[in-house]
């Protein structure tokens, strides 16, 4: 079956006797490897305690899957529950782990991290998809929510406090892989030291600004005329398969949002008040920066930019236009006005 991350938590507090197996896949390297300790902890207190766990790495156990039959089926010589964890699976175990599951007594858990092909079409997803001993558990880019909350649980974690201006930069300049915002993260609660608070200044001289990989990064960035981060980041989205006309919408959606806030501050409702009123609360640590853009864009100047990208979603969909170049034109245009007004 498929575990939400609700169901997966839900699992971690009180594991479910009758699953046998649990699939971590995706490209989120570094919420699998958190899942993997997680999972591993259900069964042992200790990561390695050689009699309660093993670690074998697919490339290594695919020519003779009777290695991996033998782990799972071993007795621990001091008694209870092991756990092995098989790294870098693919598709090609998937016959053999059927076949394992539905033969074996053993109530071994078997925790399985894949590759980075698999995904939610492969044929060890379905496995686990259709498998009443197995669960599989998508770990893709953190959401901006996700962020947040990883931040503040390692933190927590580490007994170290943080003004909420440090949080909000944090958040800023953290990206959608965990595993590199917690290396960032881990840095950054050593700096601090034996001071165990986090400040702004903190956060400027540790942690780079490495936001770039989301619709919204883009979008902030474009109208706030950070050239260089706003190349980096329409290169990295391109680069991961996002389509120019859906970039081109999300500029849409943003510039929709500066005018209802402006039209809110035409109400005579603060520039700061107006931005919370019509950005989503996961977005907090983007509030300064869009009530600066605010202040720079007149209504004018908005309605301008929206003619402008109503034009390239037209131009992204008419054939044989070259919708790179025209997405491309649209983004260079729109951060030349942006580095104007900000002068």
């Amino acid at each position: 079956m498929i575990y939400k991350q609700g169901q997966a938590e839900a699992y971690l507090k009180k594991p479910d006797m009758n699953i046998k197996a649990v699939l971590l896949y995706g490209q989120n390297e570094g919420l699998i490897a958190e899942y993997v300790k997680k999972l591993v902890r259900t069964v042992s207190t200790d990561m390695y305690d050689p009699f309660a766990t093993a670690y074998l790495n697919w490339d290594d156990v695919k020519g003779d899957i009777g290695v991996l039959a033998a782990e799972y089926n071993g007795q621990s010589l001091m008694g209870g529950r092991r756990v092995i964890v098989l790294k870098d699976a693919d598709n090609n175990l998937t016959k053999p782990l059927g076949e394992l599951l539905s033969d074996s007594p053993s109530d071994a858990l078997l925790v399985i991290s894949g590759t980075s092909s698999l995904n939610g079409k492969s044929s060890l997803v379905a496995l686990a998809n259709n498998s009443p001993y197995m669960a599989a558990v998508a770990c893709y880019e953190d959401r901006d929510e996700n962020i947040a909350a990883s931040v503040k649980a390692l933190l927590q974690e580490n007994d170290v406090t943080c003004t909420n201006s440090a949080f909000m930069l944090l958040c800023a300049r953290l990206s959608n892989d965990r595993k590199s915002n917690l290396n960032e993260i881990e840095k950054l609660i050593t700096y601090v030291g034996n001071k165990k608070h986090i400040d702004e200044d903190d956060v400027r001289a540790v942690v780079f600004d490495q936001a770039i990989s989301g619709l919204d990064d883009l979008c902030f960035y474009v109208f706030s005329g950070l050239k260089n981060k706003a190349l980096h980041s329409l290169k990295y989205l391109l680069n991961e398969g996002a389509e120019e006309i859906q970039i081109v919408r999300a500029l849409i959606r943003h510039t929709d949002k500066l005018l209802e806030a402006k039209a809110q501050t035409e109400k005579g409702i603060a520039a700061a008040e107006a931005v919370r009123k019509v950005l989503p609360k996961n977005l907090f640590y983007r509030y300064d920066m869009a009530a600066t853009q605010l202040g720079r864009w007149s209504k004018d100047r908005l309605f301008d930019v929206m003619g402008l990208l109503y034009k390239a979603e037209k131009d992204c969909k008419t054939t044989n236009m070259p919708a790179v170049d025209v997405l491309s034109y649209a983004v260079l245009t729109l951060l030349s006005a942006a580095a104007k007004l900000a002068r």
